[in-house]
């Protein structure tokens, strides 16, 4: 069902996850393989979640595990940062890339939203029936 507006939405959160895997980040020329493994996770979730929608209680669920993977994504980059700190004096660059996972954890909170406003309108048609 891609004319639903949340599943455009976590279309765009698939291909925001999947251009920050190509994308440095941090001023470095690679990402980190924890990094890479969250990224390649939250990509996976968010595409499968698009085609959960004859259930959309558990797709609101997979949404909202995708935004824990998410900041999992940021707390393993602030402990890949103050490692590399403390080890050398290594300075960071914050690239574009860093901010592709916040911007997809906003669609994936509106998609949450489109999501619900869905199981209302279903829930309302069965209550006039």
């Amino acid at each position: 069902m891609i004319q639903r507006i949340q599943s455009v939405y976590l279309l765009l959160v698939t291909a925001l996850l999947t251009t920050n895997i190509f994308l440095p980040g941090a001023g470095l020329n690679y990402t980190p393989w924890g990094q890479l493994a969250i990224l390649i996770l939250g990509a996976l979730v968010s595409f499968a979640t698009i085609f959960l929608f004859k259930n959309r209680k558990l797709q609101i669920r997979m949404c909202i595990f995708n935004m824990l993977i998410m900041t999992g994504y940021y707390i393993v980059f602030l402990l890949f940062v103050l490692m590399a700190k403390s080890n050398t004096q290594a300075s960071f660059q914050f690239s574009f890339g860093l901010c592709l996972p916040l911007i997809a954890m906003i669609l994936n909170y509106l998609a949450i939203r489109a999501i619900r406003k869905d199981e209302d309108k279903v829930r309302a048609a069965d209550r006039i029936r």
